[in-house]
């Protein structure tokens, strides 16, 4: 089977995102390449398992990182399930091809203290405010630059005080938003309809009037955290981690951040635990009877 239809399956039927439509495209081109050249095989639907674990035995030589091979095998995974669906192959050459252990992370947040050192000018003027609404809105929602990026005015309600987010796979997600909030995108709006003499598309816009890009939100970000934190990274993604954090230390429900965040696995959240050990043993030591 042709790659491409199964690169189209995922992009306009499962609806992933195009990062992931992009890293798939490439995992499979890649172990076609392997096949061919190690098997004299260019059908992908003849693969057995031992093909299959001969391939992440070499990704292993090659040095990959676990979690790198991890994704390669989520998407073949996800191809022969494909196959299976439109009867290419009998069986799946996955079975019994598990993911690679891989070490857990820890998060990198930034703490509320250098959050708080963020400032701004007090100019009233469009890049001004833009450049603050784009830092408060991910910060304060834990939104994804993606979804950041093609809001629209529409997806504000101001009198319910509410942020509709389209999330991946069009799943949209409701985020309560501030009183501070409303009044700062009221007054970013008229900032941005009188430097513009049309109708926005979206809601954020970059200096010139049109729909910012994901290296735009980057650089505005890094810049904002530069001098303020002493992390390395310094993107949209960690004022993401920064937001789930904050909320956890204050005692937030995990099955609520998983709602603001739009996750689909309470698993994916676990992650965020890490920032509450301390708050645990300070608890447990004045609580408990023996805590001491």
């Amino acid at each position: 089977m042709s790659i491409e239809l199964f690169i189209s399956y995922i992009q306009n039927e499962k609806r992933f995102s195009p990062l992931t439509v992009s890293a798939y495209r490439s995992d499979m081109e890649q172990f076609s390449e392997y096949l061919s050249k190690n098997y004299d095989e260019s059908d992908l639907t003849k693969v057995n398992r031992q093909m299959v674990k001969s391939y992440i035995a070499r990704l292993k030589e090659r040095g990959l990182a676990n979690r790198s091979i991890n994704r390669k095998i989520s998407a073949l995974r996800t191809y022969y399930k494909y196959c299976l669906r439109e009867g290419l192959v009998e069986k799946t050459p996955m079975t019994g091809v598990k993911a690679l252990k891989q070490p857990q992370p820890l998060v990198k947040f930034v703490t509320e203290t250098d959050i708080n050192k963020v400032s701004f000018p007090e100019a009233d003027d469009f890049p001004t405010r833009r450049d603050q609404l784009l830092f408060e809105l991910l910060y304060q929602t834990g939104m994804r630059q993606a979804e950041l990026r093609t809001l629209r005015d529409g997806d504000v309600d101001k009198m319910g005080m509410l942020l509709k987010v389209h999330g991946k796979r069009n799943k949209d997600r409701l985020i309560p938003l501030s009183h501070q909030m409303i009044a700062m995108i009221g007054q970013y709006q008229q900032l941005r309809d009188a430097a513009f003499d049309f109708k926005a598309e979206r809601l954020l816009l970059n200096d010139k009037g049109e729909e910012m890009t994901p290296y735009f939100v980057y650089n505005k970000v890094h810049g904002m955290l530069e001098g303020v934190t002493s992390l390395k990274q310094k993107s949209p993604h960690v004022l993401r981690h920064t937001f789930a954090t904050h909320l956890l230390d204050e005692g937030a429900d995990l099955r609520a951040i998983q709602e603001l965040l739009g996750h689909a696995d309470l698993a994916t959240i676990q992650i965020y635990a890490h920032s509450t050990i301390e708050q645990l043993k300070n608890i447990h030591k004045q609580a408990h009877p023996k805590g001491g």
